[in-house]
Formats: structure tokens, C-alpha cells, sequence
């Protein structure tokens, strides 16, 4: 049976992670209030913005960019999409 958890971005009940996606207490925190379902959108997003925006994981601002999106993202705020992007149909 899978883990459910209080999704913070779909505010349902959802299927869980099965571990935290990374250490430390937001790693914890993820595991503990987002869904799967969110969280694989999470990373369609993320993929999305480092390629349309051209970020360089290796550059510090980047990341931090994306910690901060992340979180806009699975909290429900307005976060940035690729500006001109247009998704396979």
C-alpha cells in the first residue's frame, strides 16, 4: 500500500515519495508534504526552465533560482514558466 500524504500543492491526499528527495530538512520536509504526483511535476518543470533558460547547474545562482522556484512551485505561488516555450502536443 502506498504512502499518502496531505499534498501541499494539490491539497489532497496523494501518494507519497518513498524517500526524501535530497538530505537535510527540506529533504524531509518534501518527503513529508508532497505528493509523487507533484513532485514528478516538479521535475518536468525544473527540466523545463534549465533548458529554455540555458541555467548552468555548476553556477550557484542557478540553483538557488531553482530552490526558490521549487518551492513557489509545490506551495502553490506563482512561479516562472519559460517565456516562449511551447510544449509538444
Amino acid at each position: 500500500m502506498a504512502r499518502k500524504v496531505f499534498c501541499r500543492k494539490y491539497k489532497q491526499e496523494l501518494a507519497g515519495l518513498l524517500k526524501p528527495p535530497f538530505p537535510g530538512p527540506q529533504g524531509q520536509l518534501m518527503f513529508e508534504e508532497v505528493s509523487q504526483k507533484a513532485w514528478d511535476d516538479w521535475i518536468a518543470h525544473q527540466t523545463t526552465l534549465i533548458n529554455e533558460k540555458r541555467l548552468n547547474m555548476l553556477d550557484h545562482s542557478a540553483r538557488t533560482y531553482l530552490a526558490e522556484q521549487r518551492l513557489k512551485f509545490l506551495s502553490g505561488e506563482n512561479y516562472d514558466s519559460a517565456e516562449g516555450y511551447v510544449p509538444d502536443n
